[in-house]
């Protein structure tokens, strides 16, 4: 018998930026992302030569860039944390993410899956990194079965100085399949200020496609820091007003479990 095909894979597709107040921006780049199944960790480096997981190579995983930041035990982490806010995600736990291409990668945000037994959806884990090395996590409910996932919950964390505290997000996504797409608008007292998206097509996890995809996005963990400066200093000359940045949330995790 042949080998069982890969649930995780990889994922090419855009992320899109939309400020609309006070003043418009919009930013669009290519990206590549991987879907890793946290239960395929161990079977990924023997089936795949460009792919490690824990070590270096062309493309890597490292658990310790997620979550606690340990080397081990990351699918144990989130199920404790589903747990621990009165959800059971007894099923597959999927990791979508940038890897880390020769060594180097920044996740602006990633996306856990938490599902049941079932096969349903139950929950969804944002991590969310800024540019002064700290993260967050905001670990929502979903309602399992659905094709497309509303939630919703306030800002907590701060990302950029180009955007107030006192804000709501909310999420619109469609679960891993075909395609994937997660869109979170930021509410403030103005209405809508901004629209972030990710979508991408789905292509099987490969050799080959690993290797296109790195021809295609060589530098893709340094450009997208490279970036977020860059894009950055456009806002400072369009002398959009700064908002000083506070503590971090002494909880690591926001839930929102309702």
């Amino acid at each position: 018998m042949g080998r069982q095909p890969l649930h995780s894979a990889l994922y090419r597709g855009v992320v899109v930026h939309q400020r609309f107040k006070p003043t418009g921006h919009r930013l669009r780049y290519r990206i590549v992302s991987l879907l890793i199944d946290l239960d395929e960790l161990p079977a990924l480096s023997r089936r795949l030569r460009l792919l490690s997981v824990d070590r270096f190579n062309l493309f890597s995983i490292r658990q310790s860039d997620f979550g606690p930041r340990l080397s081990t035990g990351l699918r144990d982490w989130v199920v404790a944390q589903c747990m621990g806010a009165g959800i059971v995600a007894d099923g597959p736990i999927r990791l979508l993410a940038m890897p880390r291409i020769l060594g180097h990668a920044f996740n602006p945000l990633s996306v856990f899956f938490c599902y049941a037994a079932d096969g349903s959806l139950v929950a969804t884990l944002y991590e969310v990194r800024n540019t002064f090395g700290e993260r967050h996590s905001y670990l929502l409910a979903a309602p399992g079965g659905t094709k497309m996932i509303r939630q919703s919950c306030r800002k907590v964390f701060y990302v950029s100085p180009f955007m107030p505290m006192d804000m709501e997000y909310r999420f619109r996504v469609v679960p891993p399949g075909p395609r994937v797409s997660v869109v979170i608008d930021g509410l403030g007292e103005q209405g809508r200020l901004i629209t972030a998206s990710l979508s991408g097509r789905r292509v099987a996890l490969t050799d080959g496609a690993l290797l296109r995809a790195f021809l295609a996005a060589p530098w893709l963990g340094l450009k997208v820091l490279g970036g977020i400066h860059w894009e950055a200093l456009k806002l400072w000359r369009k002398k959009i007003g700064l908002h000083a940045k506070p503590a971090p949330p002494a909880d690591p995790i926001t839930i929102v479990a309702g």
